[in-house]
């Protein structure tokens, strides 16, 4: 089978994958049920994946690498800050909003506690590089403050947690809406020279 066969196929498998974990949630998300939905063999998702955990951290990093991409690909804005900081507002509204990750957070939120206090995942770590080269060049054009883009990409995600996955304990009082306008001031002024 060709290299984009092999893709297609993995992509048939993901996309069945997401569609469980939408339907039922993680935990309750077997191997079986991605295999009987894609209509495959359970052997066809053993030979790729030998676990849901596996499975699951591919999926991830397939929707929150392509939802960020996406973010990276819309930006507007007159200098390297104001594009940076419309992204990471557009991704933040953009995940919150994600059926599959919205899923996750209200059926298994203990499945991201890892990568929130113990390890980084490669999604982070390739928004993280995103990220750093975004803020490397906007340095060029002044609207970055002069530190180390490395130091700030970091400082900008962790910030971001905390927009992405506590929003909804804080709109008693506010909307989102509000709460992504405070971001989008936060990170403005974190960036600014």
């Amino acid at each position: 089978m060709s290299s984009s066969r092999n893709n297609a196929a993995e992509e048939v498998l993901l996309n069945a994958a997401r569609e469980c974990v939408q339907r039922v949630g993680l935990r309750r998300t077997t191997l079986t049920d991605v295999a009987r939905r894609a209509g495959v063999s359970r052997m066809t998702m053993y030979r790729r994946w030998p676990d849901m955990s596996t499975l699951v951290a591919d999926l991830m990093t397939r929707e929150w690498t392509a939802l960020v991409g996406a973010a990276f690909e819309a930006a507007r804005g007159d200098t390297a800050r104001d594009r940076f900081v419309s992204t990471v507002v557009r991704a933040v509204r953009a995940l919150r909003a994600h059926p599959m990750f919205a899923r996750i957070v209200a059926l298994d939120p203990e499945a991201l506690l890892p990568y929130l206090v113990d390890r980084r995942g490669t999604s982070q770590d390739r928004i993280l590089a995103r990220s750093v080269d975004a803020l490397a060049k906007g340095g060029g054009d002044g609207s970055i403050r002069a530190a180390d883009p490395e130091l700030l990409a970091r400082g900008v995600l962790l910030t971001t947690h905390g927009f992405v996955l506590s929003t909804r304990t804080m709109t008693d009082a506010v909307t989102e809406d509000d709460l992504d306008r405070e971001l989008k001031l936060l990170l403005d002024r974190y960036l600014r020279p």
